[in-house]
């Protein structure tokens, strides 16, 4: 029997997409070089400072009917919950004018729903496989998450969101006040309803997490590489290698999995896509006195807390400012007395020694979805990249799509909604 002939894989990005796609490479037989300049897990990558969420219900894409009223406000508050430094306006105006476009109607939102579910769905139950396999299997809980709201009213505000959610396929129970407070005691009481979706999961320690997984491909044979990739030499139309800052590396097959600093390497590939950073932050407390025991989000607050093993993680915020910019610290201040006010049992006041402070870049394209398969340049460079708010959790299956891409077989979903050829 003829077996396939093992190929010789760059991954380029150690993130959770890339250590993912690793894995999967490997179990297909194909050996496999990461390419990441940066420690696995560490604090550069969006994967480290997450909010740790595993949410297949997260289905519902940051641009919704309506949105484009807010814009003035995005552009005048600088410390909104969605705010663009208007010295970034001009350069980031077309991928605007697409992002809201995306959200337009209702009927754009739930397609774009219906592709975000097949990428979702049951990702809880594929990373608790992965995590067994690294040996980290506490990393991953499967408790369900969980939103709450001063009342049923605000819940009912976001009529659209939870519509659309029952329509691919989510399912939730909903808590009045006194089930919440039974939960939830630790909680302000000034919420006082929620929706439980319980089959949601997260990850305790999502660096410690990614660190095991590109361990596990090491273990098994991967070669691990701290430097930048910058490019490719591409002959004939087959790629031939990847060039790195130290040199090349003789390559059959590459993926471009290196989050927000992907777009310079599609271009080398062929492709020019509008792919921008959603810069997010958190703010975490160790050690800290009292948390939710169910990772939860509160509507006025629109940020993930979840207790997590370094300490009690708020995360959230949106802010279009390019890579380049500094942060701007007052947004996880923002994170941090919001999560003060959500949980009063926590000392008013705490020594800045016990709040660590985080940004990072998600890397988002315009529509909600990611860029998923061959470049135009070279059918031998695949992306795997622009997960925006779903990186974590649609990491697994992007991973499988990729490996039966790269195999030249039918994957396990569709992969049409994510073709980089959308932005051709």
């Amino acid at each position: 029997m003829n077996r396939p002939r093992q190929l010789h894989a760059v991954v380029i990005g150690a993130g959770i997409v890339g250590a993912c796609t690793a894995l999967a490479l490997q179990r297909e037989g194909h050996r496999v070089t990461l390419i990441e300049p940066g420690p696995p897990g560490g604090e550069q990558a969006a994967s480290y400072g997450n909010g740790c969420w595993l949410s297949p219900m997260s289905v519902i894409p940051p641009s919704v009917p309506g949105l484009w009223r807010k814009v003035p406000g995005f552009i005048a508050d600088p410390l909104g919950p969605l705010a663009i430094r208007w010295r970034y306006l001009p350069r980031v105006l077309p991928w605007l004018a697409r992002y809201l476009a995306a959200g337009w109607t209702e009927a754009r939102v739930a397609r774009t729903a219906v592709a975000l579910r097949a990428m979702l769905r049951d990702a809880p139950a594929l990373h608790a496989a992965l995590a067994d396999e690294a040996g980290v299997p506490g990393l991953i809980e499967r408790r369900g998450l969980m939103y709450v709201y001063p009342s049923r009213a605000e819940f009912e505000a976001e009529a659209m969101a939870w519509r659309i959610r029952r329509q691919v396929g989510i399912a939730w129970l909903e808590l009045p006040a006194e089930e919440l407070r039974q939960r939830e005691p630790a909680l302000d009481r000034r919420y006082g309803f929620a929706a439980l979706v319980e089959e949601g999961g997260h990850c305790r320690d999502p660096g410690a997490y990614v660190a095991a997984l590109v361990a596990l491909a090491e273990a098994a044979g991967a070669t691990r590489l701290a430097q930048r990739a910058t490019g490719f030499r591409i002959e004939g139309g087959r790629l031939r290698a990847v060039r790195t800052e130290a040199g090349e590396v003789a390559a059959d097959r590459a993926v471009i999995a290196a989050g927000a600093h992907s777009r310079a390497l599609a271009a080398a590939a062929g492709d020019r896509l509008p792919l921008e950073s959603e810069r997010g932050y958190h703010a975490m407390i160790e050690g800290a006195e009292v948390g939710p025991r169910t990772p939860l989000m509160p509507s006025d607050g629109k940020m993930s807390i979840t207790m997590t093993d370094r300490g009690l993680r708020c995360a959230g915020q949106v802010e279009i400012a390019g890579l380049e910019a500094a942060p701007d610290w007052r947004r996880a201040e923002i994170l941090r007395d919001h999560l003060l006010r959500s949980f009063p049992g926590l000392p008013r006041d705490l020594p800045a020694e016990r709040v660590r402070v985080w940004m990072g870049h998600r890397p988002s394209l315009p529509d909600g979805l990611p860029c998923i398969g061959p470049a135009r340049g070279c059918p031998d460079i695949l992306h795997a990249f622009g997960h925006g708010h779903v990186g974590l959790v649609a990491a697994p299956r992007t991973a499988r799509l990729v490996a039966a891409m790269l195999a030249g077989r039918a994957p396990e979903i569709d992969p049409r909604p994510y073709d980089p050829a959308r932005f051709r």
